[in-house]
């Protein structure tokens, strides 16, 4: 299957991000892996070009709008305008709200909400102009039903998933559509390491996890991804301000 459109997915190396660069790879999109660990991101490019697919690595700091438009610079000029705009780029601390500070909520809105903002706010016009986009923004079930230790995070999820669906009414009429995926806990290295600092046996944290989900697994990126690349596709053009919670049934919003 091949559409030859251009896709960029933000923190696109490793966990998720890796999981929806190799789908959409597969799905023969012209991937741009954009991450700030640019030599992991030469790597997955590299295996998606391997198996097929079309991919090239590009260093971004969603934080940065300096390095967020250098980017986009980049990719127009190696595969052309981005028609597709994945803003998987994301990062947490556990802690209890009353626990942290100015700072850590900075960090976290920074790179989880204002990061999307700032590669959205660049991409977007042109896909207006074009007549074709597909945005779609990874949330959080944290961001719908809240989540321990994960205020902060759970605030800029909801505001990704509210943001998303005012975009998608602002850009309808323009051939671009904007929907958010949820995942739910999944089986990448950030889960395994958060459960290996957690203080406990992590396997009895993973345990727990797996538990609560009634399919009784954790999901794989690839569980993920596939929703991605549903709402990446020319079929899904109808579909626009929708969540989509991808969690084995753990949330039922």
């Amino acid at each position: 299957m091949s559409n030859n459109r251009v896709a960029l997915v933000t923190g696109g190396a490793q966990g998720i991000g890796e999981g929806i660069s190799r789908a959409l790879g597969a799905a023969g999109f012209r991937v741009a892996v954009a991450d700030l660990n640019l030599e992991v991101a030469q790597q997955t490019a590299k295996e998606i070009a391997n198996d097929g697919g079309s991919a090239i690595a590009v260093l971004i700091d969603v934080t940065d709008t300096a390095s967020v438009n250098s980017a986009i610079e980049q990719v127009t000029k190696e595969f052309g305008p981005i028609e597709v705009a994945v803003n998987n780029a994301g990062w947490d601390d556990f802690m209890k709200f009353v626990d942290t500070d100015e700072d850590f909520w900075n960090k976290i809105l920074d790179i989880n909400f204002k990061g999307a903002l700032r590669v959205n706010h660049a991409v977007v016009p042109g896909m207006m102009e074009r007549g074709f986009g597909r945005v779609i923004n990874i949330g959080s079930d944290a961001g719908r039903v809240g989540s321990s230790l994960e205020a902060v995070y759970s605030g800029a999820k909801g505001g990704t998933i509210a943001f998303t669906k005012t975009l998608a009414r602002e850009v309808a009429t323009k051939g671009v559509t904007a929907n958010t995926v949820c995942p739910g806990p999944t089986d990448t290295p950030a889960l395994r390491k958060f459960a290996d600092s957690s203080g406990q046996d992590a396997d009895k944290v993973l345990g727990g996890m797996t538990r609560a989900v009634p399919m009784k697994r954790l999901a794989l990126p690839s569980d993920i991804a596939a929703a991605v690349a549903f709402f990446a596709s020319d079929a899904a053009g109808y579909i626009t301000g929708q969540t989509l919670s991808v969690s084995g049934g753990l949330t039922m919003a």
